[in-house]
């Protein structure tokens, strides 16, 4: 064998590395109730109950368009589904692997740490996927919301943007989260104010102004408003928002460089 071939067969290995990692990694997570509970049926929830508490008929603005309260929402829960995949999940389940030194025994293997990662990340961009798949077709079928042809990929893009950055702030805020019965409870106090005043909840028109300005500062905003245009009447072209998913990476970026300093293979309750 040559050189040259063995530096093409050895990047070969890693890929196939990867997407036999993912296949493991996806098969715990749907062997975890709890995960696919708040991944994939919650979102499903929220979205019924929030049209049906608010109606179909009634519309709200929208980027300056009067829309149904139902194509509002689709998007809107479209954020937090993509949200609960690729970061409120990652969480808990990187600090929970942590702690009961599941990821000290795998860092332990010959398998390259960035495979493990990589793995983690599609992971949550295929779970993301999938939900993402689940509401809009719901919101079809069930309310009528059209998704445009032209703009599906404004929203494949800001799917696989959104989930990388979040995957990323994952894994810097693991860094920070000392036990496994802390993870929930902090993620969620931190996720669920943000999507109040982000307009996936409530919207933007009902939101204060100051507030809004506040929500502008953090990615959950961005990611909303990124799959909102796809899906407002008046857009036009591929629905890409390149402002939006400019915020998301730069967020991205900046838990990246984060968890590259903070992010530990071993448990950070025992060493103090």
């Amino acid at each position: 064998m040559t050189t040259g071939e063995g530096a093409l067969r050895a990047p070969a290995g890693e890929l196939h590395l990867v997407v036999h990692q993912t296949r493991y990694e996806l098969a715990s997570f749907w062997r975890n109730p709890q995960s696919r509970f708040f991944t994939l049926v919650l979102p499903v929830i929220f979205l019924l109950i929030f049209v049906a508490v608010f109606g179909n008929r009634t519309t709200v603005i929208a980027n300056g368009v009067r829309i149904k309260t139902s194509t509002y929402y689709v998007p809107g829960i479209v954020t937090l589904g993509i949200i609960s995949a690729s970061f409120v999940n990652l969480v808990i389940s990187v600090v929970t692997q942590r702690e009961q030194s599941v990821l000290k025994r795998r860092r332990a293997t010959p398998v390259p740490a960035w495979v493990l990662i990589a793995a983690r990340g599609l992971t949550s961009i295929v779970v993301a996927a999938v939900i993402v798949v689940v509401l809009i077709a719901l919101g079809r079928i069930a309310f009528g919301v059209k998704l445009p042809l032209s703009t599906i990929p404004g929203v494949a893009v800001a799917t696989v943007v959104g989930s990388l950055a979040f995957c990323c702030l994952g894994y810097a805020l693991s860094g920070f989260i000392r036990s496994a019965d802390a993870a929930q409870p902090i993620v969620q106090a931190i996720i669920l104010p943000l999507y109040f005043i982000s307009g996936v909840f409530v919207p933007n028109h009902n939101i204060p102004t100051w507030l809004q300005h506040v929500a502008a500062i953090f990615p959950v905003r961005h990611l909303a408003q990124a799959l909102l245009t796809a899906f407002d009447p008046a857009t036009t072209g591929a629905g890409i928002a390149w402002t939006q998913l400019l915020y998301l990476a730069l967020w991205g970026v900046g838990g990246l460089v984060v968890a590259l300093r903070r992010f530990s293979w071993v448990p950070l309750a025992a060493s103090g």
